[in-house]
């Protein structure tokens, strides 16, 4: 008997993972989200081989996680910063997730290095509340357990047949 199953190659975890797949990019998204913005400030901060951060900025520009800004320092010739478009900003609650996942299973003995919190409100009063990822649906049931959701075709589905 033939079953229908989602076809594994049309997947947008693959394809995510093929642009932020590769463990420098996402720790480069990382320290961008912290306000690194210049090649030099990237290099000194992840201690990353110049042609492999040249290549991971390539990667993510490519990609549209990352735009190039010109810039020039008086007497010097352009540069480029890095800047997160709205793609690479929206990477913030995957990079809190690995954190989360980091914290629970691999951190040291005293605990996590960071933790996230939320910043002061708008209006000046503090939060300073740590920050954790949680799993929702459109129905608003939150805090879903990672036992209480599944895969199911979406709209862009295409099946292999397996017997």
């Amino acid at each position: 008997m033939e079953t229908r199953r989602i076809d594994p190659v049309n997947c947008s975890v693959a394809r995510a993972l093929s642009v932020v797949g590769e463990r420098w990019s996402l720790l480069i998204v990382r320290e961008a989200l912290d306000g690194a913005r210049r090649f030099g400030e990237f290099h000194s901060r992840l201690g990353i081989a110049r042609n492999l951060l040249a290549t991971r900025l390539e990667t993510l520009v490519t990609a549209g996680v990352m735009r190039r800004v010109p810039y020039q320092e008086p007497g010097d010739r352009q540069r480029f910063a890095y800047e997160l478009t709205e793609q690479g900003r929206a990477l913030r609650p995957t990079l809190v997730a690995l954190l989360e996942w980091g914290d629970r299973y691999l951190a040291d003995p005293e605990g996590p290095s960071v933790v996230v919190r939320h910043r002061p409100v708008d209006d000046g009063s503090p939060c300073d509340e740590p920050v954790k990822v949680v799993l929702e649906c459109a129905a608003g049931h939150s805090h879903l357990a990672p036992e209480d959701v599944c895969r199911t075709p979406g709209p862009g589905a295409r099946f292999v047949e397996s017997s």
